[in-house]
């Protein structure tokens, strides 16, 4: 019996020696692998690499950048969230699958992340080639209002933020015929070449095309107007349009991660957002200069912008 004892005593001994290793494990100790859940080349893709380029020089441990891309960044983030809850795996949400998760089948529950940052606000526009006849909003809303329909808008496809600008401006007497393409090349070569007419768009993916003089954009989904190079461009507040679905970019982890190990990320990610290397990315994006928002406001914006789009799902049926 007594020896029956000390083995207990033991085992609770080495249980309790490993509890505590365990709890001050040095964080982090292996790669914190960074989820891109969409395909290389994009605007997430480039942010998902400059970010795990700072994470592996900050935090001196790799940080391998996975893409997964599919199903509006579903798949991505539904790696992220059966990963263990441990700070190792961080992921890249993007407005367009904040939009999926206003969805009622959505299969990724924003309650199941934790935000770690925003790092882009983008207002989302709708463009035109140098060469349209649509020279003006005003032109389109005039054209829309002849004749429904008439006007074609490349968009990525139903159900999402396009889509739903698309449907709220038909409720205003803007009737744009949405057409979809998955792939932005698609989108733009098909805006480019005279197969569509607009382009709904962020200003950053298509600075190629702007600076190039090929492109230039009709109005911006925003409350005000944009500071240079974009002041001359109307938004919809000015068209008394209450819809405006940014583009937005942010860093999230797994809920029931370790605080402390949330709070390592978090802190890295703030120092990342006060760097030259997030400036300058912030610059070529043509994103808003204030973009960054630290994990506990960025969590805030983000649940607002999911409460914004769930109403606009409900009024305008996307399934």
């Amino acid at each position: 019996m007594k020896a029956l004892k000390l083995m207990m005593i033991a085992a609770c001994m080495t249980a309790a020696m490993s509890t505590s290793a365990l709890a001050q494990e040095k964080y982090p100790s292996k790669p914190v692998e960074v989820i891109v859940p969409w395909g290389a080349g994009g605007g997430a893709d480039i942010l998902g690499r400059i970010l795990a380029k700072w994470l592996e020089s900050d935090l001196k441990v790799p940080s391998p950048v996975l893409n997964l891309p599919g199903a509006s960044g579903m798949i991505g983030l539904g790696k992220m969230i059966t990963a263990p809850a441990d700070g190792y795996t961080v992921a890249i949400l993007t407005g367009d699958s904040l939009m999926t998760a206003a969805t009622p089948t959505t299969s990724f529950k924003f309650n199941d992340s934790v935000a770690l940052g925003v790092l882009v606000r983008q207002p989302s526009g709708i463009f035109a080639p140098a060469n349209s006849r649509y020279k003006t909003w005003q032109d389109v809303v005039n054209a829309a209002q002849s004749k429904p329909g008439s006007v074609s808008l490349a968009i990525t496809g139903p159900n999402t933020a396009d889509d739903l600008t698309a449907q709220y401006l038909a409720t205003k007497k803007v009737s744009l015929l949405g057409v979809p393409y998955t792939k932005p090349a698609e989108r733009y070569t098909a805006v480019m070449g005279g197969h569509v007419d607009l382009l709904y768009e962020q200003a950053g993916d298509v600075r190629g095309f702007l600076d190039a003089g090929q492109m230039r954009p009709l109005i911006f989904f925003a409350s005000k107007r944009l500071p240079a190079p974009f002041a001359d461009v109307p938004v919809s507040a000015e068209f008394g349009y209450d819809v405006l679905l940014p583009q937005v970019r942010a860093v999230l982890a797994k809920a029931g991660t370790d605080p402390q190990r949330l709070a390592a990320l978090a802190t890295s990610i703030e120092r990342f957002a006060a760097s030259p290397e997030y400036m300058k990315f912030v610059e070529q994006q043509l994103a808003l200069p204030d973009s960054f928002l630290s994990a506990k406001a960025a969590h805030t914006f983000l649940q607002t912008e999911l409460d914004a789009l769930r109403k606009l799902v409900a009024l305008y049926g996307a399934k």
